[in-house]
């Protein structure tokens, strides 16, 4: 196996399939790279049995500037061969493999000669059945992915609540995320087959895959979506990422959004995330993180009190305040990550009593998908 090609463009690609690859591994053959070449182009593999990305550099992008000379494979210990990848000065780098797999990488008047594996020893990656392909914007996905991964839970106690619930039937994707103390839900149309018409999709992908996958994927029109039995492959032009799914039964959140509220605040997101910001300087350094929203006639005001600390106060400007007055606690962390969501928009916030939980949800909703767009957040107990 021999080829030169450009280094930057082999260094972006190499770094997104690194996302990929764990040293902490229990299969040796995991922590290397997978490289094979042919007339058409390269293709790299990296895989942690979790998540598995495959990028393919054509030879017929003349920006590659991708010279194949021998045609074959190796497997390279990744973490080594990322570095010296970047710390080379020229442009371009030529990749060699010699007699017991040795494999030299030489660019100008640097040469270096690393140990690796024989690909031969690399497992094979799953084969997905391609007749049912779903069809995703990729900007809206990946807006999903984001406005939901927030509220996936960190907690392996319940490995289901890691993952993001995605439902698609109907012409809809829905994309729901809960760790029992808030939850996040978008609901998106998409263009289904004539053919997947009447199919439905209900599967739960690691949060940790979808926020791997929303970073790699670059902004072109769709993406593909492919299942099977336990796992998943998005497929992008010269990208292959395959998730494992998570098994089990998701909770039914559908009732734990509230039909109504009996107190609506409506203000400006990022206004309110700059003052929950400021008012969690303080719920951060004592022992309870909470802070207290209190709505009244013409009054709205975010508090905090650390006893260790002291106390803070900051009267609200907003746009809209109405029903029963209203005095409830949070984690001002929970509100400032459903906020990010929102950006500079205005938000409804909903309120059924002090101790239910409240939803978010952006004051002008221009789809005509219920509940297309909701963040719920659970209220702390406070004595």
């Amino acid at each position: 196996m021999k080829f030169t090609i450009n280094r930057s463009k082999f260094t972006k690609s190499l770094t997104d399939v690194l996302r990929a690859i764990s040293s902490r591994t229990t299969i040796p053959v995991l922590t290397g790279v997978k490289m094979t070449i042919d007339q058409s182009g390269l293709m790299l593999s990296g895989s942690d049995s979790d998540i598995s990305i495959e990028i393919f550099i054509p030879v017929s992008d003349e920006d590659n500037q991708l010279e194949v000379i021998k045609e074959g494979g190796i497997v390279l210990p990744a973490r080594i061969f990322n570095e010296i990848v970047r710390k080379l000065s020229d442009e371009k780098l030529t990749i060699e493999v010699g007699d017991n797999f040795q494999t030299s990488i030489t660019s100008a008047h640097a040469a270096f000669n690393i140990n690796s594996i024989d690909v031969d020893n690399y497992p094979n990656f799953p084969v997905i059945d391609s007749n049912e392909v779903i069809t995703l914007p990729t900007t809206l996905f990946k807006q999903v992915i984001q406005h939901t991964v927030i509220a996936t839970s960190t907690q392996e106690s319940r490995p289901i609540l890691t993952g993001v619930n995605i439902t698609i039937e109907n012409g809809q994707l829905k994309a729901v995320a809960t760790d029992s103390h808030r939850l996040s839900q978008r609901i998106i149309p998409i263009t289904v087959p004539e053919s997947l018409k009447d199919k439905s999709y209900k599967v739960i992908i690691p949060g940790k895959s979808l926020t791997e996958l929303s970073k790699i994927i670059e902004d072109q029109d769709t993406i593909e979506m492919m299942v099977t039995q336990n796992q998943v492959l998005f497929k992008a032009e010269n990208l292959y990422f395959y998730s494992r799914l998570l098994e089990g039964y998701y909770p039914d959140t559908n009732r734990l959004i509230p039909a109504n509220s009996a107190t609506e605040l409506t203000i400006n997101a990022n206004d309110l995330l700059q003052a929950t910001d400021r008012a969690s300087l303080l719920s951060h350094e004592g022992k309870n993180n909470v802070i207290k929203l209190s709505i009244s006639d013409n009054h709205v005001e975010l508090s905090g009190n650390s006893p260790e600390i002291g106390t803070v106060e900051e009267e609200l400007e907003y746009i809209e305040a109405k029903g029963d007055s209203l005095v409830i606690s949070f984690n001002p962390d929970y509100l400032k990550d459903a906020l990010r969501t929102f950006g500079h928009q205005n938000v409804i916030i909903g309120f059924t009593a002090p101790i239910r939980p409240f939803t978010v949800i952006p004051a002008d909703d221009n789809t005509e998908i219920s509940q297309s767009f909701i963040q719920l957040i659970t209220p702390v107990r406070t004595y």
